[in-house]
């Protein structure tokens, strides 16, 4: 019979120095890397994390209103491997602060905020006039849902859809019945109906997205409003723009991963515009490993730019690969024929 042992918990702090058989850890999104580090290498044989991706709730009613809902043990580690603990030097903070701001994160965000400022009228409007009664406009435009709705138009209309045509027949296509939220309804009809570009085959439209990712704000909204997002999208086009041009020239690993830009012209432009598109990604969700487009997205908002980033690194290494002399692209395996062909 095998004996068991007693542990004891102690904290990171207290654990420096320490050496044990089995660590277990229970780790939270409040921990540093730092200490994460200390904590996960005590253990000779094995160390275990316990990911809690919750908060502390000790009346056990409910969610807590802090919780996010969508975390998971992997994106709760990924935080903590990006919470540096250790104190920086004056130059490190400015020169990390000043990254931070002009992130396309960072921008993004901005961008985002202020689009969902500058088109809530228009799209208010655009409610009342879609064939809902005025009780009905009236509880999608103070609905929870309706800024998810909205962020909803806007992506179809990026994807170069006739907004203003579709939303009514999306309101007469079918009752509502006893729905609960209409606006969440509507953004499911939206979002199914328009989630790829207008038109097909040949004739399909280039969606009007911001570094390859983010949907531009377009229709009447205020100047002032107007100006500063045009800013912002020009900070995140050359933002995207520098850190292509410092990976091709530091000879990143993610960049080599999408094979070597082709010399035609056109061919060239296109891989550009598709590794910038990747660039942007990692800049936006903190991406920092070899793989070109890091971890599988887990989050819903982060899985409509994965797809996106994805069709770009498949184009970026089609492109690449396509101007390969014949001898050195990848043969396809099959049987060789073998005697006469007629």
């Amino acid at each position: 019979m095998r004996l068991q042992k007693l542990g004891y918990a102690v904290t990171s702090y207290r654990a420096q120095g320490i050496t044990v058989d089995s660590s277990h850890v229970l780790a939270d999104a409040s921990m540093t890397r730092e200490t994460f580090y200390v904590a996960m290498s005590r253990g000779r044989e094995e160390n275990i994390a316990y990911v809690a991706v919750d908060k502390p709730d000790p009346a056990h009613d409910g969610p807590h209103p802090g919780d996010n809902t969508e975390a998971t043990a992997r994106s709760v580690l990924f935080g903590v491997l990006q919470h540096v603990g250790a104190e920086l030097s004056a130059h490190e903070t400015i020169a990390a602060e000043q990254d931070a701001w002009a992130s396309i994160a960072q921008l993004a965000a901005e961008y985002e905020t202020l689009a969902a400022a500058a088109q809530h009228d228009r799209w208010a409007e655009l409610i009342r006039s879609s064939g809902l009664s005025e009780d009905d406009a009236d509880d999608v435009i103070a609905s929870p849902s309706f800024g998810a709705l909205t962020a909803e138009l806007r992506r179809a209309e990026a994807n170069q859809h006739d907004i203003e045509t579709l939303l009514p027949r999306f309101v007469r296509a079918r009752g509502f019945g006893d729905a609960d939220d209409i606006a969440a309804v509507l953004h499911y009809r939206v979002a199914n109906a328009t989630a790829r570009p207008s038109g097909s085959g040949r004739v399909r439209k280039t969606p009007r997205l911001i570094a390859g990712l983010i949907p531009e704000a377009t229709g009447t909204m205020p100047s002032e409003m107007r100006q500063a997002l045009t800013e912002r999208r020009d900070l995140i086009e050359i933002r995207a723009d520098v850190l292509l041009d410092t990976a091709l020239n530091e000879k990143h690993e993610w960049i080599t991963n999408l094979g070597v830009q082709p010399k035609q012209a056109r061919a060239a432009h296109a891989w550009r515009n598709a590794a910038r598109t990747i660039a942007a990604y990692r800049d936006r969700y903190g991406i920092a490993g070899p793989a070109p487009l890091g971890a599988p997205a887990e989050a819903d908002t982060q899985k409509l730019d994965a797809a996106r980033a994805r069709a770009a690194l498949d184009r970026a290494k089609n492109l690449a690969q396509a101007e390969q002399p014949d001898q050195e692209r990848p043969r396809r395996m099959g049987a060789r024929r073998v005697g006469p062909s007629l």
